[in-house]
């Protein structure tokens, strides 16, 4: 029988570790400029460090996602969260471009488990409505994350250049791991019984339902990051760089909006997920086309409001029943899931950032998520 939420486990901790792979991504968004200038490279390279990033963040949901089930949570959380921080310190100390893809891509890979052993924890103690609930309070952390990640990279950068952010970086991975020690039980189900990871693999690539949501919650990222990843070099050849930073503030109340909205529409008209995913995709392409038309004036930015609402309603209701069918090997098949869709995201930023392209990037991805909202609507009813 699972215990209690509030009995069990630090809410505060989990929200910390959710928000820990987005904030520690967009926290680098600022220094892109400054690491293009520092290592002699160009803009387009410097930004393809966030599609190194997705890849190498996507193997490392598969090693946690599986390591959680072999080995534990609560170990397999410190010991990733050990080679962040030396991966963070290695950051520091690249004297060249190359070692700073590579420690880079390090980082990426040990912060997934804030996403696969997260979600591993709350899914061994919450199911169904419960779930739901606490995922759409953990809607707004998730949307609020990369806001707060851009505003600390913001305040680092400006202080201390990009090094400053991985100072930064390698504290807060010391206070996760206090943290986790201190306040993370063990909640892998004692009597769980051990699930062949192939097996696991076999039954989900075959899964339309999770390639569907693969590619809706990879959809829904790419709407986001592609900003992250375009928009302090659209500030720069405006010569409004400090708007970026600005810029955050328009992103965190359209994230919060969503999520107040999507928590409300939940709790006082119990609409279904499928209702409100239909509802985010008319919203997210209403505003990437706005976005699109007003791409070259300096408020760009405001249709961002409209994204980030949407991404908001979307992602907890996506999540909540992804992996409704695999309860008994629930570390593997996130893995899996995660695997799929930062790969998606991974593969999607290296050609936003190739095409540099923002307001039409953000068009295609729209309509491919309303589209696939459209035919899984159409299948589900006959």
């Amino acid at each position: 029988m699972k215990q209690p939420f509030s009995l069990s486990l630090s809410l505060p901790l989990l929200i910390a570790l959710m928000m820990f792979p987005q904030v520690v991504e967009t926290i680098y968004s600022p220094a892109l400029i400054d690491i293009a200038d520092q290592f002699k490279v160009s803009e387009n390279l410097a930004g393809q460090t966030l599609s190194l990033y997705f890849l190498s963040f996507a193997v490392g949901i598969v090693v946690w996602g599986y390591a959680i089930d072999r080995f534990g949570r609560r170990g397999t959380m410190i010991t990733a969260l050990m080679i962040y921080f030396v991966a963070t310190l290695g950051a520091l100390i690249s004297s060249d471009f190359t070692q700073l893809l590579f420690w880079r891509m390090l980082m990426a890979f040990s912060a997934a488990i804030g996403s696969i052993g997260t979600q591993t924890v709350i899914r061994d103690r919450l199911s169904g409505v419960a779930l739901q609930q606490l995922f759409s309070t953990m809607g707004i952390a998730l949307a609020v994350s990369p806001i707060l990640g851009l505003f600390l990279g913001v305040i680092f950068v400006s202080l201390a250049g990009y090094q400053g952010v991985f100072l930064f970086l390698m504290l807060l991975a010391i206070i996760l791991i206090a943290w986790v020690i201190r306040s993370l039980p063990e909640t892998k189900p004692a009597e769980m019984v051990r699930v062949s990871f192939i097996e696991t693999f076999k039954m989900m690539i075959f899964d339309l339902a999770i390639w569907r949501d693969a590619l809706l919650i990879a959809g829904f990222n790419i709407t986001l990051f592609a900003y992250y990843q375009l928009a302090p070099f659209l500030f720069e050849a405006q010569g409004l760089s400090a708007l970026f930073g600005v810029s955050g503030i328009a992103l965190g109340i359209g994230a919060f909006l969503g999520a107040y909205l999507n928590r409300y529409w939940i709790k006082k008209y119990h609409w279904s997920a499928a209702k409100l995913l239909q509802i985010a995709a008319g919203l997210l392409l209403l505003s990437t086309t706005l976005l699109f038309c007003i791409e070259h004036q300096w408020f760009f930015f405001l249709p961002m409001i409209g994204v980030t609402m949407a991404y908001s309603i979307a992602i907890p209701n996506i999540l909540t029943d992804a992996l409704n069918n695999y309860r008994d090997r629930l570390g593997s098949a996130g893995a899996l899931l995660g695997l799929l869709y930062y790969i998606l995201i991974g593969l999607a930023l290296i050609f936003v950032a190739d095409s540099g392209n923002l307001g039409g990037s953000l068009i295609v991805v729209s309509l491919s998520i309303l589209v696939m909202i459209g035919i899984s609507t159409f299948l589900s009813s006959r």
